[in-house]
C-alpha cells in the first residue's frame, strides 16, 4: 500500500493548521494593538496634562510668592504664636483631613474600592500651591500662608507615602498591592512648589537690591500681579478641557464621587473658620488657615495615582475629578469668608 499521498495530505493538514494558528494569533494580536494605543495615549494625555498644569500653576503662584518677605521670614520664626499656628495646622492637615476623607468615601462610596481609593489619595495630599491663590484672593496672610506651604511640602515628602499604604492597606484593608515612591513624592513637590519658589527668591532677592524696595513694589510687582489670575484661569481651563469628555463618559461614577469631595470641602473650611474665630485669631491668620485645611494637592495626587493605578482606572477618575469640584468651591468660599469678614467686623 503506498502511503506517500496519505503522508503528503497529511504534512499539508498540519501546514494548513499550523497556518491558521499563527493567522489566529497575528489577527488576535493586531486586535489588542488598538487597547494598547489607547492605554498609552491615555498615560501620554495625563502626563501632558501635568505639564500644562505645571506651567498654569507656575504662572499663578510665581507673582504671589514674589510679595512675601523672605528677609524677613527669620523674624517670624522667632515668634511663638507662628509656631501655635503651625501645630493647629499640623492637626488639621495631618490628622483631621484624612481622617474626614477615609471616612466620607467609606459613607457615600462602600461598593467602589476604587473610587474611593482615589479619594482617599486626594485626602492625603496636602496643599502646597493653590492655597496660594486663595489666601492672596482673600486677602489673607502671605509671609504665614509660605511658611505653612514650606513646613506641609516637607510633612508630604515624609508622611505622603506611609499614610497612603496605611489608610488604603491597613484602615480600609485593601487588596491592592500598594507601593507609593518616595522619590515620585519628592519630585511632584520640587516640580509644583520648587521651581516657582525658586524663582520667587532669586527675584525677590536680586531686583530689591538693584530696583530698591519702592520701586519693587510699585513697578515690578503691580506688573507681574495680574498673571496670578491669568495663571488661575489657564489652569482651570486646562482641568475642564483635559478632562471632560473623560468624565462625560463615566457621569453616574463621577456625581458619586461629587458628594463626599462637596461635604469635605465645606466642612473643613467651616470648621477651622469657626475654630480660629472661637479662639481668638485674626482674619488674615484665620483665613490662611482655612484654606490651608480645605485645600488639596491634587496635582500630587493624580500623579501618584496614575502612576500606581493607570490612566484609566477608577482611581483616577476620582483623583481627577477632586480639582473639577475643588476650584469652584474655593472660589466660591473666597468670596463667603470675605463676607463673613465683614459681618462679623473681623479685623487682623
Amino acid at each position: 500500500m503506498d502511503h506517500s499521498c496519505y503522508g503528503d495530505r497529511h504534512n499539508i493538514g498540519q501546514y494548513c493548521a499550523l497556518s491558521w494558528s499563527q493567522v489566529a494569533g497575528e489577527y488576535i494580536c493586531w486586535r489588542q494593538l488598538p487597547y494598547r494605543y489607547v492605554a498609552l495615549w491615555n498615560t501620554v494625555r495625563i502626563l501632558l496634562n501635568l505639564v500644562n498644569l505645571a506651567i498654569g500653576l507656575l504662572v499663578m503662584m510665581y507673582p504671589i510668592l514674589c510679595k512675601v518677605r523672605f528677609e524677613t521670614l527669620h523674624l517670624l520664626l522667632r515668634e511663638r504664636a507662628l509656631w501655635v499656628q503651625v501645630a493647629i495646622s499640623f492637626v488639621l492637615n495631618w490628622i483631621i483631613a484624612p481622617l474626614l476623607m477615609v471616612g466620607l468615601a467609606w459613607a457615600f462610596l462602600p461598593d467602589r474600592q476604587d473610587l474611593r481609593e482615589g479619594l482617599i489619595f486626594v485626602g492625603i495630599a496636602r496643599c502646597i500651591a493653590m492655597v496660594l491663590i486663595w489666601t492672596d484672593l482673600a486677602k489673607g496672610d502671605g509671609d504665614y500662608c509660605a511658611v505653612l506651604v514650606a513646613f506641609n511640602s516637607i510633612l508630604q515628602i515624609v508622611l505622603f507615602a506611609p499614610f497612603a499604604v496605611f489608610y488604603i492597606r491597613v484602615v480600609s484593608n485593601s487588596s491592592n498591592k500598594l507601593t507609593v515612591s518616595y522619590t515620585k513624592v519628592a519630585s511632584s513637590v520640587a516640580v509644583f512648589l520648587g521651581i516657582p519658589l525658586g524663582a520667587a527668591i532669586v527675584t525677590r532677592l536680586a531686583l530689591r537690591s538693584v530696583l530698591g524696595e519702592s520701586k519693587y513694589q510699585n513697578y515690578f510687582i503691580r506688573y507681574i500681579s495680574p498673571w496670578s489670575l491669568i495663571g488661575l484661569i489657564y489652569t482651570i481651563i486646562v482641568l475642564f478641557t483635559s478632562q471632560g469628555a473623560h468624565v462625560a463618559s463615566q457621569i453616574t461614577s463621577v456625581l458619586r464621587v461629587c458628594a463626599p469631595l462637596i461635604v469635605y470641602f465645606f466642612v473643613m473650611f467651616s470648621a477651622t473658620v469657626f475654630l480660629c474665630w472661637k479662639l481668638g485669631f485674626g482674619y488674615r491668620v484665620s483665613c490662611t488657615q482655612s484654606f490651608t485645611a480645605a485645600s488639596n494637592n491634587f496635582e500630587l495626587a493624580i500623579a501618584v495615582v496614575v502612576a500606581v493605578y493607570g490612566a484609566g482606572s477608577g482611581q483616577a477618575l476620582a483623583s481627577t475629578v477632586g480639582p473639577l469640584i475643588e476650584v469652584p468651591v474655593l472660589v466660591a468660599l473666597v468670596y463667603v469668608l470675605q463676607w463673613t469678614k465683614r459681618r462679623l467686623g473681623w479685623k487682623g
